[in-house]
């Protein structure tokens, strides 16, 4: 296999990634091929810029989160801002006290956060209201819903804590492969139901009991050594009404009608980044920054181009009627699902957009790894 790879990708911890180039017989870093030029563009589409902010270096995928009307950010160095959505001056900034070592969750009012330590930090307005020491790594941010902050760890063990003093609430663990891989996992709510990735399944749990409700497979580990069965669910996931689209590390993308507990379809697709689109096509990057679009229906292929390969693309998410990723420069290039075709391409401060942007009504927002915050309006 290709040595090239995203940088963030295998951050698995030293135990991994000693196991890893064991069996790879390789080492996980080369020199990379060089970026496809971009191909001249004539914009057929408008977004306007509401503002730019800088926030500090960022040394992991960085999704920023939306609730309530206001933006929640976060800086390697544990500096949280808040900010509304229509203006670059935070509302609010407060510290953890320590490097943070995924993003952040936020509910409107309070934000949570895991440092570099292990310890879970909970956040509102300028101080910090607890603290909680963890028993595993975490590389997913934390999510801030129904008065909970809910974590879930490298072990692939999915923990719940009150919001408001961290009383500890329950823990369910399933059993655990002997690597995971160190990007941010699945961790939303839908309705009263917390929907986790556990390696390769999607599982929904019982927010108040931490009780399984439905368990569901969407991809089948294979391989002849450890590495090479890794299909970890990679999040954001994209839900489409009572469709769950994720894809799973370097095997499959896939997606689950939760309400039937029912596997839609599942596509053998290599890639490590989340993938998004509509209720007519999902969109998705592989390790190669080849960008395919598939049926939502049935899985069907409809299309896929090669105009951004080598580039490093991050998460995929939806913007309206569009599609939009970035790349490694700094680029968000911006998509037509049906079609692939580039219809925008947006600039920022030329440091790398890995995560998905994140999306509230025709409002979109970047992080850049320079710490560059970016706001536009689509039309």
């Amino acid at each position: 296999m290709s040595a090239v790879m995203n940088r963030s990708v295998f951050r698995l911890g030293l135990t991994a990634l000693v196991a890893a180039a064991a069996l790879m017989g390789c080492s996980l870093w080369s020199d990379k091929p060089k970026p496809v030029a971009l191909e001249a563009l004539t914009p057929s589409a408008t977004a306007t810029a509401l503002w730019s902010a800088s926030d500090g270096r960022v040394d992991f995928p960085m999704q920023p989160v939306i609730a309530a009307g206001r933006l929640a950010t976060a800086a390697s160095d544990g500096t949280v801002t808040v900010r509304g959505l229509d203006r670059a001056a935070p509302q609010w900034t407060a510290k953890a006290g320590s490097r943070l070592s995924a993003g952040v969750g936020f509910d409107g009012e309070r934000a949570a956060v895991v440092t570099a330590d292990n310890e879970l930090v909970v956040l509102h307005k300028a101080g910090v209201l607890w603290r909680k020491r963890l028993a595993s790594r975490v590389s997913t941010a934390p999510l801030v819903a129904g008065e909970r902050v809910f974590v879930l760890g490298l072990d692939r063990a999915v923990e719940a804590y009150d919001a408001l003093d961290g009383r500890y609430l329950w823990r369910l663990q399933r059993t655990s492969d002997p690597l995971s891989v160190n990007l941010n996992g699945v961790l939303m709510a839908m309705g009263d139901t917390l929907v986790v990735g556990q390696g390769a399944r999607l599982v929904g749990v019982d927010p108040t009991r931490g009780s399984v409700r439905w368990d569901l497979p969407m991809a089948t580990p294979r391989g002849s050594n450890e590495v090479e069965r890794l299909a970890d669910l990679v999040g954001p996931a994209l839900r489409l009404g009572d469709t769950v689209c994720a894809r799973a590390f370097q095997s499959a993308v896939a997606c689950v009608d939760v309400a039937r507990g029912a596997l839609r379809w599942t596509r053998n697709a290599g890639g490590f980044h989340a993938v998004g689109g509509n209720g007519a096509v999902i969109v998705g990057a592989d390790a190669s920054d080849r960008v395919s679009g598939w049926r939502a229906e049935s899985g069907e292929l409809l299309w896929s181009h090669e105009r951004f390969l080598n580039r490093d693309l991050g998460g995929v998410a939806t913007w309206g009627s569009w599609v939009a990723v970035g790349d490694e420069q700094g680029q968000l290039h911006v998509m037509d699902p049906t079609s692939g075709r580039t219809v925008l391409r947006l600039s920022t401060d030329g440091g790398a957009i890995e995560a998905a942007p994140r999306v509230s009504g025709q409002v979109a927002v970047v992080v850049t790894r320079k710490g560059g915050v970016y706001a536009w309006r689509a039309p």
